[in-house]
C-alpha cells in the first residue's frame, strides 16, 4: 500500500497539472478571442458630425440648431456612433471660413470629412407641410459622397421637438449600422495605403527633407511623436532621404508643425481619441513655401493612448498622400 502511495500522487499532479494547462489554454483563447470582437467592434464604430438643419419657415426659423443639438445628443448615445462635438465642429469649420449652417452637400462631404475625421454627415431640413411639422435629414458618406434620406414628421399644432429628434436619431443610425459599407469607402490598411502612396509618385530624383513635428495628447508632451516616425517612414519607403538633427547635412526641404490628440468619447471598454496634423513644407535655401496641409482623423481601442497613436499615424498617412507630390521637382 505504502509502495503504491508515490505513484497515486504523481498520477494526481500529472492530473492537475493538465486540468492547470487546460485552463490556461481556455483562458488565453477568451482573451483572444474577446480581443478579436473589440477589434472588430472598434472597425464598425462610425464618426458622424451633425450640422445645424435648415429651417427658412415662419415658426420653425429657430428649430434648426435644436434639432441638430437634439439629434447629436441621441446618436451619442448609439453604440456604434461617435458624434463629432458641436463646439469642436464649429471651431474646426470657423478656422476654414465655413460654418454649421453652411451648405453640406455630396460635393462638399469629402472636404468636411477631411477637416473634421467625420466618415458620415447629417444634415437637413425643418419645415411645415399642411398641419405637421417635418423633420428631413440627409445622411451623407464623406468617402463614397452616397447619400440617404429620413424624415419623421409630427403635428404641427402639439409636435415635441425631442421625441421627434430621437425618433429621427434612430431612423439615422439604422441607416448608419445597414448602409455602413456604402458610406465608408472600402478600408485599407496603412501598408497598402502607404504603398499606394508610394507607387503614385512619379520617377526622379529624391530632395532630402526634415521632419519635425511635435506631439502632444491632452496638452502634455510626448516623447516618441507618432505622426512625425510615420511621415519619416513614409517619406523613406518613397525614396527620399530623410534627415535629423544628428546629421552633419541639411535637408533640401523642412516640414514643420505640430500634431495633437484629445479624449473623444467611451463606448463601453472602447476609447475614442481625436487627433490632428498641421505643417507646412517649405525649401531651407529659399524659404519658399511648398505645400500646407492639415488632417484630422479619429480611432478606436479599449486603451486612450494606442488609439491616440493610431489616430495620429491614420492622419500622418492620409496627408502624406497630398504632401509627398508636391516636394518632387
Amino acid at each position: 500500500m505504502k509502495r503504491n502511495m508515490p505513484i497515486n500522487q504523481h498520477a494526481a499532479k500529472t492530473t492537475a497539472v493538465g486540468k492547470i494547462w487546460k485552463l490556461a489554454f481556455l483562458v488565453a483563447l477568451v482573451l483572444v478571442l474577446g480581443a478579436a470582437n473589440r477589434s472588430k467592434a472598434a472597425e464598425e464604430i462610425l464618426t458622424v458630425a451633425v450640422f445645424n438643419f435648415e429651417s427658412r419657415d415662419e415658426g420653425a426659423r429657430d428649430l434648426g440648431p435644436k434639432v441638430a443639438d437634439l439629434l447629436s445628443a441621441n446618436l451619442s448615445a448609439e453604440p456604434q456612433i461617435i458624434t463629432v462635438e458641436r463646439a469642436e465642429l464649429e471651431k474646426i469649420l470657423g478656422e476654414q471660413e465655413l460654418g454649421l449652417s453652411g451648405t453640406v452637400s455630396a460635393d462638399t462631404a469629402a472636404k468636411v470629412g477631411h477637416l473634421t475625421g467625420a466618415k458620415v454627415l447629417v444634415t437637413g431640413r425643418v419645415f411645415h407641410a399642411d398641419k405637421d411639422l417635418l423633420i428631413v435629414a440627409k445622411i451623407i458618406g464623406t468617402e463614397t459622397s452616397r447619400v440617404y434620406g429620413e424624415l419623421v414628421k409630427g403635428a404641427a399644432a402639439s409636435a415635441s421637438m425631442s421625441d421627434l429628434s430621437a425618433q429621427l436619431a434612430k431612423k439615422i443610425a439604422q441607416v448608419v449600422a445597414e448602409k455602413g459599407d456604402t458610406l465608408v469607402s472600402k478600408s485599407e490598411t496603412r501598408e497598402q495605403k502607404t504603398e499606394r502612396i508610394v507607387k503614385s509618385l512619379k520617377e526622379g530624383k529624391r530632395p532630402s527633407v526634415s521632419v519635425k513635428l511635435p506631439e502632444r495628447h491632452f496638452g502634455v508632451m510626448v516623447i516618441d511623436p507618432a505622426a512625425e516616425t510615420e511621415l519619416s517612414a513614409i517619406l523613406q519607403k518613397a525614396g527620399f532621404t530623410v534627415l535629423d538633427e544628428k546629421s552633419s547635412d541639411k535637408p533640401d526641404i523642412e516640414i514643420t508643425g505640430e500634431a495633437f490628440s484629445a479624449y473623444g468619447a467611451r463606448k463601453g471598454s472602447l476609447v475614442s481619441v481625436r487627433s490632428r496634423i498641421e505643417l507646412k513644407a517649405h525649401e531651407r535655401t529659399s524659404g519658399k513655401v511648398l505645400a500646407a496641409d492639415s488632417q484630422t482623423s479619429v480611432a478606436v481601442d479599449i486603451a486612450e493612448q494606442t488609439a491616440a497613436k493610431t489616430a495620429l499615424e491614420n492622419a500622418a498617412v492620409e496627408i502624406a498622400g497630398r504632401l509627398l507630390p508636391k516636394l518632387l521637382p
